[in-house]
C-alpha cells in the first residue's frame, strides 16, 4: 500500500507540473507574438540607419577622407582593447538560450586572447553574468539587470548606448562588439556577434557606387553623420534587445512545450505502473484469503 501511495503522490505531483508549464508556454507564445512584431518592425530602421551611415561615410571612407572627427565611424589607430556586449536573459526555463549565448562568448574572449588582445565584458541578463563571472569576473566592466521584465523601450537602449560612449571616451576599450541571440522562429535562434564600434560600413568600391544617393543634406554630410552615429548605435543595441527578447520567448515556448510532453509521457508511465502495483496487490490479496479458507 505504501508503494501506491508514493505513485499516486508522484502522478499528482506531475500533473500539476504539467499544468503549470503548460500554462508557461501559452503565456511565452502570447509574448511572443508580441516581441515578435516589435522585432519585424525595428529591423527595418536597424538596416536603413546602417545604409543611410554607409552612404554618407562611403566614398570618403574609401578615399580615407574621414578623420577623427567620427571615432564612432573609424575607431582609433589601435585595435588592442575590445568590449564585448553580451546580451541575455534574467530568467531561466529558456532551453539552452543562455548558454549558447555564454559558450559564444567565451570562444570569442578565447580568440582574442589567443590574440594577444585584451577583451573585457558588459553583461545585460542575469543568466549571462552570473554564468560567467565565476570565471571571467575580473574582465567585467559592467553589467544591467531587468530590463527584460517590462516593455523594452528606446530608454533603454540610450542608457545602454550612453555608458558604451562614455566607455569608449574614457579609452576603456578601441573595438565594441554585441553578442545576441537573432530571432529566426519559435524553434530557432542564432548566435550572433556583431560590431558595433567602430561602425560597420561598406567599403567596396561596386557597393559603394550603388548606395550614392542623391539626397542633398541641408546641414552637410559631416554634420548629418555626426547626429547619426550616436543614433545608430542606439538603435542597433535597441534592436538587438528585441532580437533577444523574441529569442528568449521562443525558446520557453518550446521548452515549455516540450516539458509538457514529457510531463504527459511520464504520466502514463506512472499510472501504468500504478495500476500493474494495484493489481498485483489485489492477486496477492486473493491468494491469501483463498490459501487462508483451504486451509480450514
Amino acid at each position: 500500500m505504501s508503494n501506491l501511495k508514493a505513485l499516486k503522490t508522484r502522478i499528482n505531483s506531475v500533473k500539476s507540473t504539467q499544468k503549470m508549464t503548460k500554462a508557461m508556454k501559452m503565456v511565452a507564445a502570447s509574448r511572443m507574438k508580441k516581441a515578435k512584431s516589435l522585432v519585424e518592425s525595428s529591423r527595418p530602421y536597424s538596416d536603413k540607419i546602417q545604409e543611410m551611415i554607409s552612404q554618407l561615410a562611403s566614398n570618403d571612407a574609401i578615399k580615407g577622407q574621414i578623420n577623427e572627427k567620427f571615432p564612432l565611424l573609424t575607431g582609433r589607430n589601435q585595435n588592442k582593447n575590445y568590449l564585448i556586449v553580451v546580451i541575455s536573459s534574467d530568467r531561466g526555463l529558456c532551453g539552452g538560450l543562455n548558454s549558447a549565448a555564454v559558450k559564444f562568448a567565451k570562444n570569442r574572449i578565447l580568440e582574442l586572447k589567443e590574440q594577444n588582445l585584451n577583451p573585457t565584458l558588459f553583461c545585460i541578463g542575469k543568466k549571462g553574468y552570473e554564468q560567467l563571472k565565476t570565471n571571467h569576473d575580473n574582465i567585467i566592466v559592467d553589467k544591467l539587470f531587468g530590463i527584460f521584465k517590462g516593455n523594452i523601450d528606446y530608454k533603454i537602449a540610450q542608457e545602454i548606448s550612453d555608458k558604451i560612449i562614455h566607455l569608449f571616451e574614457d579609452n576603456k576599450f578601441d573595438v565594441c562588439e554585441v553578442i545576441y541571440s537573432k530571432f529566426k522562429s519559435a524553434i530557432s535562434q542564432e548566435q550572433i556577434c556583431k560590431q558595433l564600434i567602430p561602425a560597420q560600413i561598406c567599403k567596396d568600391k561596386k557597393d559603394a557606387k550603388n548606395l550614392e544617393s542623391p539626397i542633398n543634406y541641408e546641414s552637410g554630410k559631416e554634420e548629418t553623420l555626426s547626429e547619426l552615429l550616436p543614433k545608430n548605435l542606439m538603435m542597433q543595441i535597441y534592436n538587438e534587445l528585441l532580437e533577444n527578447n523574441a529569442s528568449e520567448q521562443g525558446a520557453r515556448m518550446a521548452a515549455m512545450e516540450a516539458a509538457t510532453n514529457n510531463a504527459g509521457q511520464m504520466i502514463k508511465s506512472l499510472t501504468l505502473i500504478y495500476n500493474r502495483t494495484r493489481q498485483a496487490n489485489i492477486t496477492r490479496e486473493l491468494i491469501d484469503i483463498i490459501s487462508g479458507a483451504n486451509s480450514v
